[in-house]
């Protein structure tokens, strides 16, 4: 198609002379071969009936030149839409399908740019400019192959001025746009931050006064980001009104050289036309050209940022599924065998050698002070951390890469922060269902045992239909708690992981819920982590943490008599 939009462009300035010709000179057509010929087919019964046809001849051609060069022009813009979609859709799957350890080196606001915006201007910025270049690129040939068949020494001539003149100002500013591409992609990477953090924790915003400061915060990055958006259109333009003095004075130059060439205005006069139409359309194509080749230099930091974060992205493979297949309920026991682990950049192993067992069926509990690896414990459980070394094992089965999403689709887990989406309190039970995929008979089964169902039904008047808010605003802390123990439930999952899942409830709440759980347990395979020793009291087996290891394991009472530290944590001496 851009081939075609440039031989139309050509064929239009082309057609021009003719018309001119007969127009300067009628009896031109007498003389001339083509012209008499074209005359004689026409059937004008005139020299001013065939000058009329002529003239309807170039408004045909340029009114289809035009037509073709907005189809052409739409077919561009929807190919680069689509490639923000496929381009934005590929990120997040790429993003998606990363370990859950590339999470925790990795700025969420960040990630969120390189979709939402970075892609959006890789692709106006680099992509579309690239075809816009090759477009006009094409037709800026074809009208100069055109002039140098018309008149070869005066096209030349034309052509290294508008290559000297528009190369030279590209050779002169391009260090700066590529110095303003990388200040605005920065500022535009803060913007986010600051949108992010600010309304993330607006609550603390609005406790501590911070309204103000935090809305300079943001207007610093983003008053950076629109001067540099001003200097870079500024100097994507200048060119353009220089070369319009230039062309206009360049014309009376020109038409004083064909009347010396040519001896006489109406010699001259049809070439004239051809060079002035000639220019009159390679303006806007040479204009747009250095236009797109400025914004593509602009654009440079942040294309490079973006092949960085693919080239950095392990290959996604298949995303996970919840109807993927489940493993089979554990009969003997869920094992860690002289597991460590250590997080990216850190010397210290979380986990050094650990080796805990947790019978089927049974309730376990992980204790220790802060720091001492019981959520790193967790996350290995969970199939979330690779390990460097040792290995999970269920019913002496290893879970490895290969069978971890079948391992993961029979787990319930609740962390101490429960997320929350601005849906219904059934869609938030059901996490990342549609609608109409909702098990509504087991959304309320998972409520009761919750003891989320009786606040539900009696205190709100759309019931689990009740939108909770973004992160569940409009919920105290200890009803977002039952939602995330509910939705733990919801799949009826033969193990369930509570991470201070019962931390945000009252004693009589956190009491009825340990109550079902150890109902639980009995049935489905338990493991606790807990703050306050009173929730891990009823467990079978109690392993305590310390720098990484397993330091003494026990019955609640086995471990008050043979561990001080265990006596000390208990007695809140910690």
């Amino acid at each position: 198609m851009m081939v075609g939009m440039a031989i139309l462009e050509m064929v239009g300035v082309a057609s021009i002379m003719p018309f001119m010709a007969v127009l300067s000179d009628p009896e031109i057509v007498e003389r001339n071969v083509w012209l008499s010929r074209a005359y004689e087919l026409s059937g004008a019964e005139s020299t001013q009936g065939f000058l009329t046809l002529l003239g309807a001849g170039v408004f045909l051609v340029l009114v289809g030149s035009l037509t073709f060069k907005a189809v052409t022009q739409w077919v561009q813009i929807s190919y680069a839409q689509m490639r923000i979609h496929s381009l934005s859709c590929r990120l997040m799957a790429r993003y998606l399908g990363q370990p859950y350890s590339f999470f925790l080196g990795r700025h969420s606001s960040k990630i969120a740019t390189t979709i939402l915006s970075e892609v959006n201007r890789v692709v106006t910025g680099a992509l579309f400019p690239a075809m816009q270049i090759v477009a006009y690129g094409l037709v800026a040939i074809a009208l100069f192959g055109l002039l140098l068949v018309v008149d070869f020494s005066l096209a030349l001539i034309m052509g290294l001025t508008a290559i000297v003149v528009y190369g030279s100002l590209y050779l002169f500013i391009r260090k700066k746009l590529t110095r303003i591409g990388a200040i605005r992609l920065e500022a535009n990477r803060r913007r986010f931050r600051v949108t992010h953090e600010t309304f993330g924790g607006v609550k603390e915003v609005k406790i501590y006064g911070m309204e103000e400061t935090m809305a300079d915060r943001y207007a610093s990055p983003s008053k950076r980001m629109a001067r540099q958006e001003i200097l870079a259109q500024v100097l994507a333009q200048i060119p353009n009104f220089g070369i319009q003095g230039l062309i206009y004075g360049g014309m009376i130059l020109i038409l004083l050289y064909l009347m010396a060439v040519y001896g006489s205005l109406g010699e001259a006069l049809p070439v004239f036309a051809t060079f002035a139409f000639a220019g009159y359309r390679m303006m806007p194509a040479l204009q747009t050209i250095y236009r797109q080749a400025s914004m593509l230099r602009v654009s440079r930091p942040a294309l490079d940022s973006l092949v960085a974060d693919l080239n950095s992205l392990q290959p996604a493979g298949a995303l996970s599924r919840a109807t993927d297949a489940r493993w089979p309920t554990p009969e003997e026991a869920i094992e860690l065998r002289d597991v460590t682990y250590s997080y990216p950049g850190s010397e210290q192993p979380a986990l050094d050698g650990v080796d805990l067992r947790i019978p089927a069926k049974h309730t376990v509990g992980l204790v220790g002070t802060t720091g001492s690896g019981k959520t790193t414990t967790m996350d290995v459980i969970l199939g979330l951390l690779s390990v460097e070394s040792g290995m999970l094992l269920v019913d002496g089965a290893p879970v490895d890469a290969s069978n971890v999403r079948a391992w993961q689709n029979s787990i319930g887990y609740v962390p101490q922060h429960i997320y929350l989406s601005d849906e219904s309190i059934a869609a938030n039970i059901a996490f990342g269902l549609p609608e109409d995929h909702i098990d509504h008979a087991a959304v309320e089964r998972a409520a009761r045992m919750a003891h989320l169902h009786e606040f539900v039904v009696n205190e709100l008047p759309q019931g689990y239909n009740t939108i909770v808010g973004e992160r569940g605003v409009r919920l105290s802390g200890g009803q977002r708690q039952r939602i995330g123990i509910a939705r733990a439930l919801y799949r009826d999952p033969d193990t369930l992981l509570l991470d201070e899942a019962t931390s945000a409830l009252d004693n009589v709440t956190e009491n009825a819920v340990m109550a079902a759980i150890a109902d639980l347990g009995h049935r489905k395979t338990i493991v606790i982590i807990a703050h306050r020793l009173s929730t891990v009291q009823s467990c079978d087996r109690i392993y305590l943490l310390e720098k990484g290891k397993v330091v003494n394991s026990g019955t609640f009472n086995e471990l008050i008599s043979k561990s001080a530290k265990f006596r000390s944590m208990a007695h809140g001496d910690e």
